[in-house]
């Protein structure tokens, strides 16, 4: 076969492909087009999700920023002024006691908390109001904030330091059972964060003023035995001393 007639029959299978390629095209245009335009509004989904998600922790980072500054601000107490002067104005950015403070702070934390409940900002915000509650002797209700970072935090440090506070609440409150059920489970986690001799220190503490002397004793004694270099050693010891003569 010459040459030429070897380039007219490629030429020739060339121009059918392209014919079958583009009677394929057109037969399948409406499916093509409707595939295309799936992947067009998913791409578009998955940004916009992205785009809102990123939006919302933002403006929740935003808000517990605004309300740290309140709760880290000074305390400056004011001098009563002399007689016959004016009464003195509060430094800007400052408050006069820490009760006004905590009070100040408190609800820039629940907003934020309500607001954005399952970021990462919205369960600290929920952490740092719980605490607040529980400095301002309001157990009950720190009590339940503490459930509700519990519930919302996962498996995030806040679950279990949530924990922690909610039995200290319990406490406060002489639910003195459901606390040691805490504080006795934070005291097995191996895998906790917590510093455990902080957590057999409350337990025993929490054991002694239930009268459950033989488990003060045991939480006590743990701390001696197992922590030597424990910044409560000495209160532990202590401590284990008065329980054993209860």
């Amino acid at each position: 076969m010459k040459s030429t007639e070897r380039h007219r029959l490629k030429q020739n299978e060339f121009a059918r492909s392209v014919a079958h390629a583009r009677d394929t095209l057109e037969r399948h245009r409406r499916d093509i087009i409707a595939a295309v335009t799936l992947v067009v509004v998913a791409l578009a989904a998955v940004g916009g999700y992205l785009w809102w998600r990123s939006s919302r922790n933002a403006v929740a980072n935003e808000l517990v920023a605004g309300a740290l500054a309140v709760y880290e601000a000074p305390v400056v107490p004011i001098a009563p002024p002399a007689p016959g002067s004016p009464a003195p104005v509060p430094q800007p950015g400052t408050y006069t006691t820490e009760e006004a403070k905590l009070q100040a702070a408190l609800p820039k934390f629940l907003e934020a908390a309500d607001r954005y409940p399952n970021t990462d900002a919205g369960v600290a915000a929920r952490y740092h109001a719980a605490a607040i509650l529980a400095q301002l002797g309001r157990f009950a209700e720190a009590e339940q904030r503490y459930q509700e970072v519990v519930s919302r935090a996962g498996d995030r440090i806040y679950a279990r330091t949530a924990r922690l506070g909610m039995a200290d609440s319990q406490v406060a409150q002489g639910k003195y059972d459901s606390a040691i059920t805490i504080y006795t489970e934070l005291s097995r986690d191996t895998a906790s964060q917590l510093p455990v001799d902080s957590v057999l220190m409350q337990l025993g503490r929490a054991c002694a003023q239930a009268g459950r002397t033989e488990e003060a004793v045991r939480a006590f004694d743990r701390i001696v035995k197992e922590y030597p270099q424990s910044v409560y050693l000495t209160d532990a010891r202590r401590e284990l001393e008065e329980a054993r003569k209860s």
